[in-house]
């Protein structure tokens, strides 16, 4: 037993003595004047630490991200989304040479970014390999933004509708406040090229939308009320009345019968989480609200629900990604869209459905300076959520919607007839919320590796 321990000291020292010319000169001869075995432990430390930086080095150098489209379809602006574990680290994306524009946010508000997202097009059955490297601080190229999001209060001495000044990122109120007509343009608004979108601060928390003629980014000159003079130079404008209909995707309490509105809820955050340069992303929290439940369900405390609509550039719908503080089974919701004036309706009766209308884009007191618009809108749930689709009333195209876990998904769209860039009947509209569909449902993998 001794001999054989005594050979493998011998052969792990060979080992270690021929490894020794690796490291520097000064260092192998300060190890030989030390003896054999002593030397052979101090190298042996020397050696691992070499290993372990050298693989240190290489693991801080970059990585890969392989975005793989599995089905026939192409997809235009698809969004790369990764959690990020590198916190504040300056990167560079490339593919084939090219630079990609990339956003890291912060979704907790700990100050730390924790998620990387970059946008790609992909035509069908495509793979493609971004390169990521981790650079100097100094060398991070900024992008110019695709997108827009504001939230403002009312600033008393300024009385021009678009040239409010008290910009904000998030506001909290507690139960029984109601900051509606303190906030200019009632909540944020948040847009990119093709649209705009803004979330009612109030118990609605209705969807409403602004409708473009020209791709661009207007809403932090227009604040969503434009003037004459920018009327005139062919600026977007709000192209719905939503009151208290459910606007476009506008989740609510659902007791059976009918909708009911966020009312009884302990407090209330809207906040915008993104604001660019290729995503926007809105939160609003109903912290302890009292909703509706089943009967047979004997647990009276509240929920807590987190909506965030997220808009990412060159694309034209929202991402509504909702989560609860526990699961809500028990607990049924309802969505949808308003029935706009005499319009069309049209649903593929698995949780796609869209209309084609025309009506006032206010009340009939505010008429004065506005047309008649007309409007696209579209909705697509995954069939998992939808319990019921709702015959259409005079104010609502509405689902009953619901899930077995914490969470609900669902995308929201639509479209201006005013826009030189997009569509411009009922039947071309129908046809992209079909290909639309295909596009939400596409196989796209993605992996990161070394």
């Amino acid at each position: 037993m001794k001999v054989e321990i005594v050979k493998r000291r011998e052969i792990l020292f060979n080992f270690v003595e021929k490894c020794m010319y690796l490291l520097p000169k000064r260092t192998w001869l300060n190890c030989k004047k030390i003896g054999k075995y002593r030397m052979m432990k101090k190298l042996i430390v020397l050696l691992t630490m070499l290993s372990l930086s050298s693989g240190l080095c290489m693991s801080q150098e970059g990585f890969t991200i392989a975005v793989r489209n599995r089905s026939g379809i192409g997809i235009e602006r698809h969004p790369v989304v990764l959690s990020w574990e590198y916190g504040n680290r300056a990167i560079k994306i490339e593919h084939g040479g090219v630079e990609v524009p990339y956003q890291l946010d912060d979704l907790n508000g700990d100050g730390v970014a924790d998620e990387l997202c970059f946008l790609t097009d992909l035509k069908g059955n495509e793979q493609r390999d971004f390169s990521v490297r981790f650079v100097a601080a100094d060398s991070v190229c900024h992008y110019a933004s695709e997108v827009y999001a504001e939230m403002l209060l009312k600033n008393p001495k300024i009385k021009e509708e678009n040239k409010q000044d008290l910009y904000i990122s998030s506001l909290t109120v507690k139960k029984g406040t109601n900051p509606y007509w303190q906030l200019h343009h009632h909540g944020p608004a948040f847009e990119n090229r093709l649209v705009g979108y803004r979330i009612y601060f109030d118990h609605r928390q209705t969807v409403d939308i602004y409708g473009k003629y020209h791709k661009g980014l207007e809403l932090k000159e227009t604040q969503f009320y434009p003037d004459s003079v920018q009327k005139s130079r062919g600026y977007g404008d709000d192209v719905l009345w939503v009151g208290s209909t459910l606007g476009l995707g506008t989740l609510r309490g659902w007791n059976g019968s009918e909708p009911v509105m966020l009312d009884d809820v302990m407090e209330r955050t809207l906040s915008i989480v993104a604001s660019g340069p290729l995503r926007t992303i809105v939160e609003v929290e109903d912290r302890g609200w009292n909703a509706p439940r089943s009967e047979s369900v004997s647990d009276s405390s509240r929920i807590t629900m987190t909506t965030r609509y997220t808009l990412y550039a060159g694309r034209r719908d929202c991402m509504v990604d909702i989560s609860f503080d526990r699961e809500v089974g028990d607990y049924e919701f309802c969505t949808g869209m308003i029935n706009v004036k005499n319009s069309m309706e049209w649903s593929d009766h698995s949780g796609l459905r869209g209309c084609w209308g025309t009506d006032w884009p206010v009340s009939a007191k505010d008429s004065v300076g506005h047309k008649r618009e007309t409007v696209g809108l579209g909705i697509c749930i995954p069939s998992e959520h939808v319990v019921s689709e709702k015959p259409k009333d005079k104010r609502n195209y509405a689902f009953v919607v619901g899930t077995k876990g914490s969470e609900l998904h669902y995308g929201i769209t639509f479209c201006s007839a005013n826009e030189s860039f997009g569509f411009h009947s009922a039947e071309e509209w129908f046809a992209y919320l079909r290909t639309w569909k295909k596009v939400l449902g596409a196989h796209v993998e993605t992996t990161v590796r070394n």
